[in-house]
């Protein structure tokens, strides 16, 4: 099969409106949900990404139907085919260790392969499966991914070593149906992860947050079906902001309540941008040009690490030095190179720099850098290695010095709705081949 690839002429400053639809890491981790009703439950304002053509072949190999229309979803719960998750689905996605929970309590076992998603650093399976063997299962890991079984899952205590959001995902899907109370402390509390729990009550879950990163379930015998409207992407509308900031012009980006944006707005009216925000959109320019910032990245309520990679394309065009500390993903600047070979001066450091010592102090990660801008990009030839450093790719091309072409965009498709059809509403000379 022929490789895709993006061409793309700088065309100026971007300008226009976007308007975004639900989250990648919010729809795919709905769709898993639904699959615990006894009726059929709709997802709306869904986006046309890939990973919704991922989870829903592997949802509809177990037994699921799935249904989609525009930006809505139905997912048709039915008796479990299959309770292994094929092996043709290895590496794809994050999504089948989500499927363990929701297929044990439907068929009593299941199989799931290896885990995929972005190379961003590791993301260990380990509290995922510790968390599981917590609520009763026998799980066993093998070379070709997790075999697990239980009669029962049973409430239980989870103490999370880290806020993750998959594993805090994990246990909420295994703890709705499960038999008695399941408290989990130090939860991930990113506005998905609170999407999740609000679409599980509406399927007649007993969910309470609670001080201090607990979250309290009490196990129900049955879940019915439910309908909900997606929010809008905040890495998504973070992204768009910036690649009006980036190349002088402004983007006014619709269906993302200012509320999922609280840090990032922030962050960016410190480096000099002025924001206009209403209840139905925000939009950002830099009339007087960008300053230089320290960031760090976190959990939620911090600045996103989704979020980070725009952001460094941001600071090349920032006059003077930036830093960036990220403290989330090892590996998260894995991208940096195809950055440099298009002329950022940008230098990464195994040491914490712009904030606390983190959990990667006295590691070998390279988990923070200093970019010098304002810095000349120039058109180059890059292979985008995941979703968010391909944003950052066509931002960079978007603002460089003659032309670019740009690899592996099959990676920005799955977790960009319609990127292509956006970037050249903003004015964006993008063609794809």
């Amino acid at each position: 099969m022929t490789e895709k690839l993006w061409e793309i002429e700088p065309s100026g400053p971007l300008r226009g409106d976007v308007t975004v639809r639900g989250a990648k890491n919010a729809v795919s981790k709905h769709m898993v949900a639904a699959m615990l009703g006894a009726e059929p439950s709709t997802i709306r304002n869904a986006p046309d990404v890939g990973e919704v053509g991922i989870t829903a072949g592997m949802l509809e190999h177990v037994g699921m139907r799935v249904e989609r229309s525009g930006g809505e979803i139905t997912v048709v719960p039915g008796p479990v085919a299959d309770p292994s998750v094929g092996k043709a689905f290895t590496g794809l996605n994050r999504i089948p260790i989500l499927m363990l929970g929701p297929l044990l309590h439907l068929a009593g076992e299941a199989f799931v392969p290896l885990v995929g998603g972005d190379p961003i650093g590791r993301r260990p399976v380990d509290f995922h499966v510790d968390a599981l063997r917590a609520f009763g299962a026998e799980v066993t890991i093998a070379a070709d991914g997790i075999h697990a079984r239980a009669s029962r899952l049973v409430g239980t205590r989870i103490d999370l070593p880290y806020p993750s959001v998959g594993a805090t995902e994990t246990v909420l899907l295994a703890a709705v149906r499960a038999q008695g109370k399941t408290v989990i402390r130090n939860a991930a509390t990113e506005p998905e992860i609170i999407e999740l729990a609000l679409f599980l009550q509406r399927m007649g879950a007993r969910i309470s947050f609670a001080p201090d990163r607990r979250i309290v379930v009490e196990g129900v015998e049955r879940l019915g079906g439910a309908v909900t409207r997606l929010e809008g992407d905040r890495i998504e509308a973070f992204s768009y902001l910036v690649a009006g900031l980036v190349t002088g012009g402004e983007v006014r980006v619709h269906g993302c309540p200012q509320d999922r944006l609280v840090t990032a707005i922030t962050t960016l009216a410190r480096m000099g941008a002025r924001f206009e925000i209403t209840d139905d959109w925000i939009m950002a320019s830099a009339p007087d040009g960008l300053r230089p910032a320290a960031v760090q990245t976190d959990t939620h309520p911090g600045f996103a690490t989704d979020w980070q990679t725009p952001l460094m394309v941001l600071f090349t065009q920032a006059d003077g030095m930036s830093v960036l500390h990220e403290t989330v993903y090892e590996n998260r600047l894995a991208y940096v190179p195809a950055l440099q070979s298009m002329g950022a001066e940008i230098e990464v450091y195994d040491t914490c720099l712009g904030g606390p010592a983190c959990r990667y102090h006295d590691t070998a990660a390279l988990h923070s850098a200093v970019v010098r801008g304002v810095t000349k990009l120039r058109g180059g030839d890059v292979t985008m290695p995941d979703i968010r450093a391909g944003f950052s790719a066509v931002l960079a091309a978007a603002v460089a010095e003659g032309p670019s072409t740009l690899r592996g965009v099959h990676h920005i498709e799955r977790g960009y709705h319609r990127p292509v059809e956006q970037f050249r509403a903003l004015g964006l000379a993008l063609q794809a081949r």
